[in-house]
């Protein structure tokens, strides 16, 4: 993934934060023709779009159908990420959404999805029964919006963001204007 090579070549340090995308969506989902209902939006072609940017980033994409709300999914990627299995808790969530059509709204799928990169089953029932970090997504959600932000993914830096699954290229251009010094410890190539 395209974050890690910015990792390992930057000073930088990527933190997941949680968007409010398609909020009122309920449990059991939408069809994505249900979610899209009267907007003109050709959803064939978006899938497409999307499955060939996923293609370009090496992620798994099946046939997607519906849509689920991601709300208690984000609240669990919260323990995850102090636990320390964040990304990969991420990108299995990822996987189980876009690739399996999973619905990441249920909460047996979410405590499946955390034991598959290995969390406690247990403690991953607690935290969701619990609603234990729903504060820290709200407060997520506030600063989406503070932001401007609109899109996911959108990579921020300094409160300035760049929107959309971007080449490496754009993306460590976009360090570079903001300063960010490679891991040599040197000033990027381009920053003075």
């Amino acid at each position: 993934m395209r974050t890690e090579e910015l990792k390992k070549n930057f000073d930088v340090e990527i933190r997941w934060r949680a968007f409010p995308l398609h909020p009122e969506t309920p449990e059991q989902g939408f069809t994505l023709k249900e979610l899209f209902a009267g907007r003109d939006i050709d959803i064939p072609g978006m899938l497409a779009r999307l499955r060939s940017v996923a293609d370009e980033l090496g992620l798994a994409w099946g046939d997607r159908e519906k849509t689920y709300n991601s709300r208690l999914a984000q609240e669990l990627s919260k323990w995850a990420e102090i636990k320390g299995r964040g990304d990969e808790y991420h990108m299995a969530v990822f996987r189980a959404y876009f690739a399996e059509g999973r619905n990441i709204a249920l909460t047996d799928e979410l405590i499946e999805i955390s034991s598959s990169v290995g969390l406690p089953a247990k403690e991953a029932s607690n935290v969701l029964s619990t609603r234990r970090f729903k504060s820290s997504v709200d407060e997520d959600w506030k600063l989406s919006r503070e932001w401007g932000i609109s899109a996911v993914p959108t990579f921020v830096i300094d409160q300035k963001g760049l929107v959309g699954a971007r080449p490496y290229k754009e993306l460590e251009e976009f360090l570079q204007k903001h300063g960010v010094r490679e891991k040599n410890g040197k000033p990027a190539a381009g920053i003075s």
